[in-house]
């Protein structure tokens, strides 16, 4: 009963952080970024979409961003922009292929520290009151747990509706 999307490995701006098993790398061909792309995606069960895991260089370059969503478009999946760089061109690359993207409104967990994840889930909440929708991107922590734990609640009663993610993505 849960919606799941692929969290892709993408290489990130820093050497010294590692994204991964699997990551997709400006350093590969395009042949390469297309394998490892199709690679990761069989790895596990047949996903709607996925992110970007990390990736400010990676989603930055257009070459690796055309491969990659190359994929996409083959498999019908759509793509949701992490934007972990203010230079990303993954969601423009999705829509200039007619493949369905979104981009990431909000970081949850930049800091792993309760107070700052509210502070966080209530910026998403006036932006989707805002505009309509947001999309929020955190990982799988304790204090982003606790947080969310005391926010949905507020949240819901605010007039927010959880959706799927793939509800949120366009052409």
């Amino acid at each position: 009963g849960q919606y799941a999307i692929v969290h892709l490995p993408m290489q990130p701006d820093s050497a010294a952080v590692n994204p991964g098993p699997g990551a997709i790398t400006t350093e590969m061909t395009d042949d390469q970024v297309r394998m490892q792309t199709q690679a990761d995606l069989d790895a596990l069960p047949s996903m709607p979409g996925a992110n970007n895991h990390m990736g400010s260089r990676a989603t930055a370059d257009r070459r690796v961003m055309d491969d990659v969503i190359g994929v996409f478009k083959e498999r019908h999946m759509f793509f949701i922009d992490s934007v972990t760089s203010p230079s990303t061109v993954g969601a423009e690359t999705a829509r200039a292929m007619d493949v369905p993207s979104a981009s990431r409104a909000v970081f949850l967990d930049n800091q792993a520290t309760v107070p700052y994840v509210e502070g966080q889930l209530r910026a998403t909440m006036a932006r989707a009151l805002k505009f309509g929708s947001a999309i929020a991107i955190g990982h799988p922590n304790p204090q982003t747990d606790e947080a969310l734990a005391a926010m949905i609640p507020q949240m819901k009663a605010a007039g927010i509706e959880f959706v799927p993610a793939q509800s949120l993505v366009a052409l």
